[in-house]
């Protein structure tokens, strides 16, 4: 009988790798969502997904697939590769200068090129292929945060079957704001290929819940939206870590 496993999905796994002069140095991710979720990843049944802290062209064949080895083996996790050039368009372009300053709701700081959207778009497709050479039909697949509102959608058209979960990490803003971002309508059918959108807070969800009505015309109830055949349910969940883990570190 087949054991579904979690899958978490992000950026940045819970393991960094950094080059130095004695090799590779796997060390723990810093930040809030991989601490939030390192205690998830130890359990029985998971995998993680992410960029290794590494440009893909800037390491030979043989380094890819000892990076690789080592995070498989000792870190339950699966790298994806990503180039200089996906890092500056996706990741330094779109992600930090579209989607943070509108999220965070300075508009006039916001930049809208077509190409760093499309580089937007191709990242999210090189994280959906990774996914899907690790993933089942059954499993549970944890996408996190506003680098990959695209990769829900995407899994769900390939595993229907799948259990797929997004949070966002950020605020959602206001209909108001959010309607300035010429690919809109993109970016919210990618997060409802979601069984289940996570927030913060319930400001954050009831924004979204918003911007669903009046950019895709997708009725509510209750917090659950019916788009695509489906329902997909949207709430808020405060995130916080393992509090006996560091209370008693």
């Amino acid at each position: 009988m087949y054991m579904a496993k979690t899958i978490l999905v992000s950026n940045r796994m819970s393991t960094s790798v950094a080059r130095t002069a004695d090799g590779f140095e796997f060390k723990q991710s810093m930040g809030g969502l991989a601490t939030g979720l390192k205690s998830m990843h130890e359990r029985e049944g998971s995998l993680w997904v992410g960029w290794s802290g590494l440009a893909a062209d800037e390491l030979t064949e043989d380094e890819s697939a000892q990076i690789a080895d080592t995070l498989k083996r000792d870190h339950k996790s699966v790298a994806v590769d990503l180039t200089s050039d996906d890092l500056d368009l996706f990741y330094y372009g779109f992600c930090n200068r579209t989607i943070w300053p509108l999220f965070h709701y300075f508009p006039t700081m916001t930049e809208y090129e077509n190409e760093t959207w499309d580089a937007y778009e191709q990242v999210n497709r090189t994280f959906f292929n990774r996914v899907m050479e690790v993933a089942d039909e059954h499993d549970y697949i944890w996408v996190h945060d506003y680098h990959l509102m695209l990769l829900p959608q995407m899994l769900k058209e390939a595993l229907p079957q799948s259990h797929i979960g997004f949070f966002l990490h950020i605020p959602f803003p206001s209909y108001e704001i959010f309607r300035l971002l010429p690919w809109r309508t993109e970016l919210l059918r990618g997060l409802l290929g979601a069984d289940l959108v996570g927030f913060h807070t319930y400001d954050y969800a009831r924004h979204f819940l918003s911007s669903v009505r009046r950019i895709l015309a997708a009725e509510h109830h209750m917090a659950q939206v019916r788009f695509d055949n489906r329902m997909i349910k949207v709430d808020a969940f405060p995130m916080g870590i393992d509090y006996e883990k560091y209370s008693t570190a």
